[in-house]
This record gives structure tokens, C-alpha cells and sequence, in this order.
């Protein structure tokens, strides 16, 4: 059996948690429901296959070598000890590795590139980062793989190489855009206004470097047929584009590479881009002339994968007595590479979220040699955040003023760079739920004590933007009653399938148990890529067009005996399992009747969405409120969190239980920014020290306390659905809140990340 039909036959075995609510706006009313994933089954069993677990006859293995050194060139590479390994089949080298094209770059503003990186891959001498692939080694197992990759030696040339953030700030220069939007922004003059305040605050802000660990390590399956046509199997967020790319790269047309993406263990923007490992797989299965996994390790994701970039920001805020701000200035500094430029958006919070008279925004990067950097959960809205919304906790203590209090005096009217007006804000209304909720009194710092720890509470905005891109979607609708909606997309656990089918079932006014959802491969319709908390927004509007387009096409069917003859498209409803008039609820037929009576097993549509004409008109995102307490040994300086409240404002909640999940794991993970994570670099070798989940520190079961959730369920009329992106927006303001409740625990204010013992001395 198929994962496709494993899937559909657990959705035509699911029923919903709760009984449709008929008074909801359509008679089914699944949207807005919590209903559990209809994937769940799949992965509690241990059915759901990831990139790494499909089952290929003939199988080989791969393990890569990789670099020691951070730059230079290659002056001999010898493998013949590893060649003589048992069961080594293939050692690909730049030597020897098929020449390709060079890679298409990424670009989330639109375009068909994957690459994380526009360097050549094991096509030439040089070496670019500590940690670069230098030897493929093809084995009849991964054991034997892995173990002929240690007798790779290697002797280098090496060069003089940038590694030091701090060495190059001096010389950091704007970047040309950041995401397709300004680098610097002016409006005033925010340093003179600066200077006159009578109240204001002025500091740096930093934030190191974070690495991802999703709990699955990139994999891929390539499989090659007559050197004419691949297929794919690989853990990424873009199944389109990776098609599109390896095509460009091989040689060969679109249509003749299939990716294979249904289930993708975890991604955080660390999948959102094509890295080494796929096209090098797919290079060494053309050399050993059979299909071939390649698996990294835990470790060879550090060297392989790009994470977040170190910052250094500052943060200038002026305010009079009545807490307005005359000025609001924030900068900084971040890190890329010159084969990816891919600028870390961290200024793009302050822009959109409150009033000031003077604005002076910028941003300026210096290039590393390292590996690439790249999206990482909220990239640039989660560093960017601890940064503005630690000041504004700074200036509020200067000003004498509640910090929620500060916040609601400065909430703008319109949005204060864009000067045009927020399609929907209720920002203020989540602070005032979220304050009643989590039982918010400011309190003077260091007044609140038990035993050995001293206890304090902060607050801080959670801020992401709403992103929504094309996406196309098919829908067929069978004579016997079911409705199947495909599209290329992606699900990494945030219950993509489960909205969506919720999102179909209700328009075509289906029983939910009836309708079912293909993903994941790039055969079907082009969706966007998974990133940007657009996908949901996407989705939604690909599938109401397309179902727009099957309605009509079934409408064209019913012929002149039907009920519904003479019918046009607005006249009519999908409800009951089939359309029926608006306005004589008795006329109607089911989608069954209409097909069996013209002798049709099916209709189907294909449908794209339109252009996101709402991102230009309206200023849009996702707001919270994020609310904690934390105890600090007073000994120790040990930091817990004991408790957590979210308070957020994002539109249509789609799905109360799949939407509490992604608003806690975001929290946890800007737990994990705030007190565990950093990503230990030695400048000295330019490579990555820390490099295993023994050393690197992510959250577990005794770091995070019970996280509570609330949410306004406002709907944006000016969105599909109502809906803004949730996926990223958790994360935000989570350090800002923690760094917040440490100084009101123990009256020191911490402006560098991760909130450590030794930050305390």
C-alpha cells in the first residue's frame, strides 16, 4: 500500500473531535474546530516514512568528508586507503564528480531557485568554509560508508580567511536590500531628538550565533532512470523549487524531477533552502549507477547547514514625561557570506510596531567565511525583538510607567514607516486579556522572593508579518461522494493536511471524513515554499479558487431537468454534499447525482491564486503578548522559568489545538534562544565547536514550564479566511519577556544572549 493510500484511508476512518456547529457561517463549520491531526495515526504508528526510511531496491549509502580547514585550496586529495575499505563502491572528488550547472540562489521574494548557496559543489579546488564537503564515499552499507570517510586525507593550501564577527565590524556596509525592502529608513531627525529627550535609554544589544536541530538530520534518496529523469526523496521545505533547481543543474528538463516530501521531521527555515547534501547525492548515484541515500549526521549538519547569524544591535529610545516617544532609533549589525547574502531582517519588528516622531532604521552585514547563514525560526523578528523590546522594558523603568502601559501610549494608529493602515490590530486588546489572565502587577525589582530564589515577572510584543504567495491547487470531486485536494505543499508537523482539509470539507460542504489531501511532491499543483508563516494563507486562497472553478464546472454539468437548471454560479451553495440554492434550500442536487446522471466518474479543477494585492495595501502581521515568570537562584544565578502566558492576536484560529501547539513550540524554542542556545565558533579555525546535541543546549521537560495559550480569534477581513500565519510569531519577544523578568527578579539588565550563570558575576 501506498503512503498515498494509507493516508487516505485514514482520513475516510477519521471523524471530527466535536459535533459541526450549525449556527457557524457554513452548515458543516469544521473551520475554527480542534480537531486532532488526521496525520497523528500515521506517525504514533510509526507509518509515516521520512526522507530516510523510504524503501529502494538496490540501495547504496553515502557519507561525506569534510573540510578541516576554512580556506584555501585542495593541493591533494588521496583516497586510496579509502577505496580499499570494505565495501566502498564510489569516492566522488572534485577529481572525478560530473560537471553540472552552478546552483539557482533562493530567493523568498518570488523566482524557482533552492540553493542555499550559489558555489559550485565539488567542481573545483577551493575551499571555501571549515566544514565543506571534499570527498563523497559510496558504500554497500552506511557503516562502511562512514568508516572509508576517515581515511580521506586531504593536504591544503590555505589562505587568509574572515571569520571574526567582531574583527569586521568596522568595515560592515548596508546590504543593497533586505528582503526586497530598505536597508535604512529616515524620518526626522531621530539623534538630535535623542539628544533632547528627557528620558531615554541608548544600548547595544547582542545575540550569538544558533544552529538548527530539527529531529530529523537532512536526508536524501536519489534514484536516476536512464539518465534521463530523477527522482528524489529529500527533507525540504521546497519541494518545487528543489525540482526545479536540480533540473537546472543536471541539465534536463522541469517535469523529469520529482521530489518527494510528504512527512518533514522538523524544519525551522533550516530545510527552507537546498543545501550540498541533495545535489550530492543525486551527483554520486549518476556515478554509481544506482540509487543511493545519503544521510547526515547530527554533527555533519553543523558543518553542512547554515544557522542564524551573530547580531550586534543597538537601540535608542527618547520619550517625554507622558511616555510618547520623540524618537525611536534602532541599527545594527549582522553576518553573511558572499555566495548566499542573505541578510537577517532583524529591524523589520520596530518598523511596523510603534509611534514615534523621529525614525532612524539601518542595517549593515560583514561577510564571514562560513558556512552560508539562513532562515531560522522568525529570522531577524525573533533577535530583532529581544533587542527593541528590551529597550522599551529599559525606558519604561526610567519613565516610571507600567511597561504594558508604555507600550499601549506609543500603540500607532497607521503604520508608522508605511504610512498606510493595519488590515487588523488588536494588539492592545491581547495585552489587556493576556494581563488579566496571567494576573500582570509591575513590580519593583528585586521585591519578590521565596527561599533562595528571587522572583520576577516580564512582558514583551511578539511581532511577525503576514506573508502570503501564488500557490495553485487541483480538486477532484468523484461520483461516489469524495473530494480530493492536491497541491505541492509541505507538512512538518504544524497540521498543514489537517487545516486544509478542514478549510476544503467546509466549502465544498462535505462530510470531513470525505475529503482528503495529497502533499508533498512536486508532481502536483506548484504550492509556495514552507516559510514565512505563509503557507496556511497560501493554501487557503489556491484551494477557494480552485473550488470556485470545480463548483462552476459541475454547475455547467446539471443540464435542464436538474433543480438547480438556470442557476448561476452566485446563486448557489455547497452544502449537504452537493449545491443547492440560496434561496430555495429545497432545490439542489448532490455532487453523486449530478456526475452519475451525465455519466462522469469525476470533475476536477486547477486553479492559481491571486497575486497578494492585501500585502500592498494594508500593513499586516501577527501581535502577542507574551507574559513570564521567572525565579533566579540568588546563589547560583541559576535562571528557571515557572510560568508563561501567550496572548495572541492573529486573526481566524483555523484550528484551536493545532494552533496551540505551534504557539508552544515557539515559546520553547525562544526559551531555548534566551537561556541555552548558542553556537560556540572558534575564530581561531573557523569551525564550529560545539557541534552535537551533547553540547549544544536545546530545551527539555524540566526547562519548560506549563505554557498557556489565549487568542482573540479576530478574523481579517482583508485575508483569506481571515487567517495571519502563526507558525513563527511564538518565537518572537520570548527573550525580550525572559531578560525582562530576570532584571525585575534581580534588578541587572542582561543585553546579551544566552542568559547564562556567568552574566550574573
Amino acid at each position: 500500500m501506498s503512503i498515498t493510500q494509507k493516508i487516505m484511508e485514514t482520513f475516510m476512518q477519521y471523524k471530527p473531535d466535536q459535533a459541526p456547529d450549525p449556527l457557524t457561517q457554513n452548515k458543516h463549520g469544521y473551520v475554527g474546530k480542534p480537531l486532532s491531526r488526521v496525520d497523528g495515526q500515521l506517525k504514533v504508528k510509526g507509518e509515516a516514512p521520512f526522507s530516510a526510511e523510504y524503501k529502494v531496491e538496490n540501495l547504496a549509502y553515502a557519507a561525506i568528508a569534510y573540510s578541516s580547514v576554512t580556506k584555501g585550496k585542495i593541493k591533494k586529495i588521496d583516497v586510496s586507503s579509502a577505496e580499499k575499505a570494505h565495501g566502498v563502491l564510489v569516492i566522488m572528488t572534485h577529481e572525478n564528480a560530473p560537471k553540472i550547472n552552478d546552483p539557482l540562489l533562493f530567493n523568498p521574494g518570488g523566482g524557482k531557485g533552492a540553493a542555499a548557496s550559489a558555489l559550485p559543489i565539488l567542481q573545483q579546488a577551493d575551499v571555501h568554509w571549515n566544514g565543506q564537503p571534499v570527498a563523497v564515499i559510496v558504500a554497500q552499507t552506511q557503516d562502511q560508508a562512514e568508516a572509508a570517510a576517515k581515511l580521506v586525507e586531504v593536504e591544503y593550501e590555505t589562505a587568509a580567511a574572515s571569520v571574526s564577527f567582531d574583527a569586521l565590524k568596522k568595515i560592515a556596509k548596508p546590504p543593497a536590500n533586505i528582503l526586497g525592502e530598505p536597508t535604512e529608513i529616515k524620518i526626522g531627525d531621530a539623534e538630535t531628538a535623542i539628544n533632547a529627550a528627557k528620558f531615554k535609554v541608548d544600548n547595544i544589544y547582542r545575540t550569538p550565533r544558533y544552529n538548527h536541530n530539527a529531529i530529523e538530520p537532512h536526508a536524501t534518496i536519489a534514484v536516476w532512470h536512464d539518465d534521463k529523469s530523477l527522482t528524489v526523496f529529500d527533507s525540504t521545505q521546497a519541494t518545487y523549487n528543489v525540482s526545479y533547481t536540480l533540473a537546472e543543474m543536471f541539465g534536463i528538463q522541469p517535469e523529469a524531477v520529482r521530489v518527494i516530501a510528504p512527512f518533514v521531521g522538523g524544519g525551522f527555515g533550516g530545510k527552507g533552502t537546498m543545501w550540498w547534501n541533495t545535489a550530492l547525492c543525486a551527483m554520486a548515484a549518476k556515478v554509481v549507477n544506482r540509487p543511493l541515500k545519503l544521510s547526515i549526521s547530527r554533527e555533519g549538519v553543523f558543518r553542512l547547514v547554515g544557522g542564524r547569524t551573530p547580531s550586534e544591535q543597538r537601540v535608542a529610545l527618547g520619550a517625554e514625561s507622558d511616555g510618547k516617544f520623540t524618537a525611536l532609533i534602532h541599527t545594527g549589525i549582522t553576518a553573511t557570506t558572499t555566495h548566499n547574502n542573505f541578510t537577517e531582517q532583524f529591524t523589520f519588528p520596530v518598523r511596523h510596531l510603534y509611534a514615534a516622531e523621529n525614525f532612524y532604521i539601518g542595517q549593515k552585514i560583514v561577510n564571514l567565511d562560513t558556512v552560508a547563514n539562513t532562515f531560522m525560526r522568525a529570522p531577524g523578528e525573533s533577535i530583532g525583538t529581544f533587542a527593541v523590546e528590551s529597550a522599551i522594558d529599559e525606558l519604561a523603568y526610567e519613565l516610571k510607567i507600567d511597561p504594558i502601559e508604555l507600550r499601549r501610549i506609543n500603540e500607532p494608529a497607521k503604520d508608522p514607516v508605511r504610512d498606510v493602515a493595519f488590515s487588523m490590530r488588536n494588539l492592545t486588546e491581547a495585552y489587556r486579556r493576556g494581563a488579566e489572565k496571567f494576573g500582570w502587577k509591575h513590580q519593583t525589582p528585586r521585591s519578590q522572593k521565596d527561599g533562595k530564589w528571587l522572583v520576577g515577572q516580564g512582558v514583551a510584543t511578539a511581532y511577525y508579518p503576514y506573508y502570503r504567495f501564488v500557490s495553485t491547487a487541483r480538486v477532484r470531486i468523484s461520483a461516489d461522494g469524495t473530494a480530493v485536494v492536491q497541491t505541492s505543499t509541505h507538512e512538518m508537523g504544524m497540521g498543514t493536511a489537517t487545516v486544509q482539509i478542514q478549510h476544503a470539507a467546509q466549502r465544498l460542504g462535505l462530510p470531513i471524513h470525505q475529503v482528503s489531501f495529497e502533499y508533498g511532491d512536486s508532481n502536483l499543483p506548484p504550492a509556495s515554499f514552507a516559510g514565512g508563516s505563509n503557507q496556511t494563507a497560501s493554501n487557503v486562497a489556491a484551494i477557494a479558487a480552485t473550488i470556485e472553478k470545480v463548483l462552476r464546472e459541475l454547475l455547467a454539468l446539471v443540464g435542464d431537468n436538474s433543480p438547480l437548471a438556470g442557476l448561476k454560479y452566485e446563486d448557489i451553495e455547497a452544502r449537504d454534499g452537493g449545491i443547492f440554492s440560496k434561496k430555495d434550500s429545497s432545490k439542489g442536487e448532490t455532487y453523486t447525482s449530478i456526475l452519475q446522471r451525465v455519466g462522469q466518474d469525476y470533475v476536477e479543477a486547477e486553479a492559481t491564486s491571486s497575486e497578494p494585492s492585501e500585502m500592498q495595501e494594508y500593513s499586516m502581521g501577527s501581535y502577542g503578548a507574551q507574559f513570564c515568570e521567572v525565579r533566579v537562584n540568588e546563589k547560583s544565578g541559576e535562571v528557571r522559568v515557572s510560568r508563561w502566558l501567550g496572548s495572541f492576536d492573529c486573526g481566524k484560529i483555523l484550528n484551536p489545538k493545532t494552533a496551540t501547539s505551534q504557539f508552544r513550540g515557539g515559546i520553547i524554542m525562544g526559551i531555548g534562544m534566551a537561556l541555552t542556545e548558542e553556537t560556540l565558533f572558534d575564530e581561531r579555525k573557523g569551525r564550529i565547536m560545539n557541534a552535537s546535541l551533547a553540547e549544544y543546549h536545546v530545551p527539555v521537560n524540566l526547562d519548560v514550564p506549563h505554557i498557556e495559550i489565549i487568542y482573540n480569534d479576530i478574523p481579517d477581513e482583508h485575508a483569506p479566511l481571515g487567517l495571519h500565519g502563526i507558525g513563527e510569531i511564538g518565537i518572537t519577544g520570548v527573550a525580550a519577556a525572559i531578560a525582562n523578568a530576570v532584571f525585575n527578579a534581580t534588578g541587572k539588565r542582561i543585553r546579551e544572549l544566552p542568559i547564562t550563570l556567568d552574566k550574573f558575576l
